[in-house]
């Protein structure tokens, strides 16, 4: 068992101090841990873009927010479809001309448990098209502004990585066949967590350390993922799982993201999440990482197919 660096209660947003300088962006704001880690964020002080796809949800969330935390909040709103690779690319533009930096971008928007496969505009698996190739594009756009601040890139992945193949299935990255929500998503959330440590590679390789990337997970948390996209029985089983010991609530799954978005000197080769039972719940911390999330050669093939994919080179 791993002692926690941050002690025997793991890590706390107690920890951050003003946030009043700071920029951060962040994906999927309207409910669950994203809400939940904008409002401590805004309640430090810093200022929020929140990139959403639904207009009228975010209304309601910033006045939710300001409700709570008084009108005097520094949010900004951004509308974004992470599906669709020019909503992206049209969102991007639009913080580049609203800040200057950014001090952390926080990936933590995802879709999960697709029940049939259904591919996105751009021609992709729904779960890969969004939660990886948007992802990819969104992070590679506003580099610039993270390496200006000398910032980071905060993956929100999932223990999921390690539940379906334990890699890509490139002869077969829209699953044709054999389609499985389950299999989907965990290819999925395996691709996100493996481009985070290519990212740090890459970062070396240029001589860039003044940027950090980050993998994390919420563990097993409340929050509304599997009822938006998930099938009746998976949603069925869901609901009752909410209501037992195993789950956590979606601020304490909110608290990964916003360690490795605000707290200094993280070792950038962990993982992060929860460290108790399965990593569902407990102390935030660092925890075991399986190796095929680190194997370079599926990694390196997929960063090449992530750039065609988004149609231009990353920028180092």
């Amino acid at each position: 068992m791993n002692t926690n660096q941050f002690g025997k209660k793991g890590w706390t947003p107690n920890r951050i101090g003003d946030l009043s300088s700071k920029v951060y962006v962040i994906t999927g704001t309207t409910s669950g841990t994203g809400f939940e880690a904008a409002k401590i964020l805004l309640s430090k002080g810093a200022k929020v873009i929140m990139l959403n796809r639904n207009p009228k949800k975010v209304e309601n969330t910033i006045a939710t927010l300001k409700k709570e935390l008084g009108n005097n909040i520094n949010v900004i709103s951004i509308k974004m479809d992470l599906s669709v690779q020019a909503s992206v690319k049209k969102a991007a533009q639009e913080v580049i001309k609203t800040v200057p930096k950014i001090d952390a971008l926080i990936c933590n928007a995802a879709i999960a448990q697709v029940p049939k496969q259904t591919l996105t505009v751009d021609g992709w698996e729904s779960q890969m098209g969004t939660n990886h190739f948007g992802n990819f594009t969104l992070q590679a756009l506003l580099f610039p502004l993270i390496e200006k601040s000398k910032g980071r890139i905060v993956t929100v992945g999932s223990m999921g990585y390690n539940m379906g193949i334990k890699t890509i299935k490139f002869d077969d990255l829209n699953w044709e066949e054999n389609y499985t929500p389950n299999d989907a998503y965990s290819q999925s959330k395996l691709a996100q967590i493996m481009t985070v440590y290519e990212l740090q590679d890459k970062l070396k390789a240029a001589n860039i350390t003044h940027v950090k990337a980050y993998a994390c997970h919420p563990g097993a948390s409340r929050t509304s993922l599997i009822k938006t996209s998930g099938s009746l029985l998976t949603r069925f089983v869901w609901q009752i799982m909410k209501l037992s010991p195993f789950v956590q609530s979606a601020k304490k799954g909110a608290y990964p993201q916003l360690m490795c978005a605000t707290e200094e000197n993280l070792d950038q080769s962990k993982f992060y999440g929860p460290t108790g039972r399965n990593n569902w719940t407990g102390p935030v911390g660092a925890h075991k990482l399986e190796p095929h999330a680190k194997d370079k050669a599926v990694a390196s093939k997929l960063w090449n197919i992530s750039e065609k994919a988004a149609g231009f080179k990353w920028n180092f």
